[in-house]
């Protein structure tokens, strides 16, 4: 192992971690997991830019362009919303505001990231979702015969059933599990919000069987993770970047046999392709809502407009045009958001 040449950085990062947020913050253990994880991505985009290994980078290597360039590299590569983008700022500004906090010399760094602007997202922007075909193409992608592709379309088919972040999904542990009559998933949300989620018959078959081969001989009342890797004989939850490459490379593999599946796949896909899915078959948007864990109703509503827009083009594509409508079509056209307050009286 190499040598870390700005001590000082990593000692910033691990008092922010380890006390400054669980403890003076009292931040959930999922939220301080998801600023774990920005860092640790932040810092291989930073590493990765410079050509060197992680443990050199230095501070003088964080500043508004190389955040910049790692923002970028999530909308672009990724294929991340604007509303994530800036959640990912939020938690290196964050960040940098402790470590100013601590150092005085990073108080000009700090302004620098705050004067980073954040981008505006429609509430009502297109969800990208996937179709039933898709799903079943990726689902059939791991080898289950071997062990990491049973536990890798165990990953993929919890997050869709559950409709669960990928946070939540890889926070499941044995004992949130209820696999009798009425099968159900506890999952740790935002906020410290617990929410519980049935699972499908299918679901549970599949459940039951992963569980004979990765939990033998295990209470269902253990408090060890659902999915895990074996690192130095101890047992740790698995890491959502790995969770992010295995689907990537199941997707790439997948789209050569079915061309439904789409170009950037990624765990939060899962999550609107099942809302999406459950929406069209007629699941109350109140239902839908409660069951993904929104704080508001009004969250969910983008489910509605993305229905919408998806009826209205497959009209069209029917109609074609010159089909006999009136000239003056305006007078009978409805904003998307007027039907919605309308529908659900917003």
């Amino acid at each position: 192992m190499g040598k870390i040449k700005d001590p000082q950085l990593f000692l910033l990062i691990k008092n922010f971690l380890l006390v400054y947020l669980p403890v003076q913050r009292k931040l959930s253990g999922n939220t301080v997991t998801t600023y774990r994880t920005v860092l640790n991505q932040f810092l291989a985009h930073v590493a990765g830019a410079e050509g060197i290994p992680v443990m050199a980078v230095t501070f003088d290597m964080v500043n508004a362009g190389s955040v910049n360039a790692y923002l970028d590299s999530l909308t672009g590569d990724r294929g991340l919303s604007s509303s994530t983008r800036n959640n990912r700022l939020a938690v290196l500004r964050a960040f940098v505001s402790y470590a100013a906090a601590c150092r005085p010399e990073y108080i000009s760094l700090s302004g620098e990231l705050s004067a980073i602007k954040v981008r505006k997202s429609d509430r009502f922007a297109k969800v990208d979702y996937m179709t039933q075909k898709a799903v079943e193409a990726l689902l059939k992608e791991p080898d289950t015969r071997t062990a990491i592709g049973l536990r890798d379309q165990m990953i993929m088919v919890m997050l869709y059933d559950t409709g669960a972040r990928i946070q939540e999904a890889l926070g499941i542990r044995l004992c949130d599990l209820r696999l009798d009559r009425t099968p159900t998933a506890q999952l740790f949300g935002k906020g410290r919000k617990i929410r519980t989620v049935p699972l499908m018959a299918n679901t549970v078959g599949k459940l039951k069987n992963y569980i004979s081969v990765f939990h033998k001989r295990e209470s269902m009342l253990s408090e060890k993770p659902l999915f895990y890797v074996e690192r130095k004989g101890q047992l740790q939850p698995i890491c959502d970047d790995t969770v992010r490459i295995r689907i990537r490379k199941y997707a790439d593999a997948a789209r050569e046999k079915c061309g439904d599946v789409p170009e950037t796949v990624y765990p939060h896909l899962w999550r609107h392709t099942r809302a999406m899915h459950l929406y069209q078959h007629g699941m109350d948007l109140t239902l839908i809502s409660q069951w993904l864990g929104h704080a508001s109703l009004e969250t969910t509503l983008v489910y509605a407009h993305a229905d919408t827009e998806a009826k209205r083009k497959a009209i069209e594509k029917a109609m074609g045009s010159g089909t006999g409508a009136p000239e003056d079509s305006s007078s009978y056209t409805i904003d998307d958001e007027d039907l919605l307050k309308q529908l659900y009286g917003l």
